[in-house]
């Protein structure tokens, strides 16, 4: 192994090997099932495969515009007139990313300068706060309130000051599973009125809402929309985690700021992939029908629970299901996940990962993104526990 002699200062000393890859990896090494990092165990449809095989067959393999193949953002402004009453300018207010947490880091480098405030709401996913601190600026952690992990709008307006530049939402949440509604929107729209503030709302859960919930996006609040950076990814709803394909929605000065930042740490996506997926989308029940495939399996999944010791916490969006095991052991969660994955054979995530303090509510994160035969195997042992 080589040894440098550079003395490095670290912009971010506090940062090692996400608690995803370390999960994942114990797993693998120990023979365990992973329903710890979030990407499905199965295939997505063949005529995705298939169309995007025919734009490399015609072509379609060179450089395509920095802001996204046409095809692909004409299909977005589409979907998003459609589910949210939204039309955003093809050319100028959406752009195609290399998924989505190139889209979170690159709106953040673009409005966030050294020393200005960014609200993040606890649990926190974990690329927000090293984004934020690796453009200079400071995160400020709102909470939202355990178990039904709810924000608390009181709390966030006496966090607001003339520091803050960006509130960062999600919804549907990671890892909680719960939802913004619109009433929450419309308090964030009237906390944030008259200032400069630019809201980031990560919403690449989107499609995946339950027991006939509606998602709220900011797009369909006009005046939070005219604020706001919109992130989603077509990994999450078409189960291509890999392809590593999402977009962005903004007004459009708004837009041609992020675009300075995305033209020179990505400049543009793999062409064929989003012509591809541009052909898929067309038949919006790909999209539409989501909400339903998933609940089937978090329903499936519960069901699997029934018995066991754990207590499932409600969850009305993503596909994590987190859950209480205080009935089983006091470990803190980290070891218990450690042991979860050596002894008992099924790995998870330990919510206290998402906390700055590393607070720890006795929660594991399951992901459900799974075939029913491993979330069937799975159950069964975690009756056992």
């Amino acid at each position: 192994m080589l040894q440098t002699s550079v003395d490095i200062d670290s912009k971010l000393p506090w940062v090692g090997t996400t608690i995803f890859t370390v999960m994942s990896r114990l797993a693998a090494d120990c023979g365990a099932i992973n329903l710890s990092q979030g990407f499905p165990d199965f295939q997505a449809e063949p005529a995705l495969f298939e169309a995007t095989l025919r734009a490399m067959r015609e072509g379609r393999n060179q450089y395509p515009p920095m802001a996204g193949m046409p095809e692909l953002r004409t299909a977005i402004a589409d979907k998003v007139e459609s589910l949210y009453g939204a039309r955003y300018d093809t050319d100028q207010e959406i752009t195609v990313t290399a998924g989505a947490t190139q889209a979170i880091f690159t709106a953040i480098a673009a409005f966030v300068r050294g020393g200005d405030e960014v609200l993040v709401f606890e649990p926190v996913y974990d690329s927000y706060v090293p984004a934020i601190e690796t453009v200079g600026g400071k995160a400020v952690y709102a909470s939202l309130d355990f178990p039904d992990y709810k924000p608390d709008w009181n709390q966030v307006r006496t966090l607001i000051t003339s520091r803050t530049r960006m509130i960062i939402i999600n919804s549907p949440h990671n890892p909680s599973g719960s939802l913004l509604d619109t009433d929450d929107l419309a308090v964030l729209a009237e906390l944030t009125r008259d200032t400069d503030i630019v809201v980031l709302s990560d919403e690449v859960y989107e499609h995946i809402v339950f027991d006939a919930a509606r998602h709220a996006s900011v797009a369909s609040n006009p005046e939070l929309a005219a604020r706001s950076i919109v992130v989603s990814s077509f990994g999450k709803t078409y189960h291509i985690t890999g392809w590593k394909i999402g977009y962005v929605l903004a007004a459009a000065a708004l837009m041609s700021e992020f675009r300075k930042v995305h033209q020179f740490n990505v400049f543009t996506v793999n062409t064929p992939c989003q012509l591809g997926i541009a052909e898929y989308m067309r038949d919006a029940s790909r999209h539409l029908g989501l909400a339903g495939f998933y609940q089937h399996k978090r329903d499936f999944f519960r069901e699997q629970m029934q018995g066991s010791r754990f207590e499932l916490l409600p969850c009305r969006g993503t596909y994590f299901q987190l859950a209480r095991y205080d009935k089983i052991s006091d470990r803190p969660d980290r070891e218990f996940a450690q042991w979860m994955t050596r002894e008992v054979g099924v790995a998870v995530i330990p919510v206290s990962v998402f906390y700055q303090n590393g607070r720890d509510d006795r929660v594991v994160r399951f992901c459900f993104a799974k075939q029913e035969a491993t979330l069937a195997v799975a159950g069964e042992k975690l009756r056992r526990v």
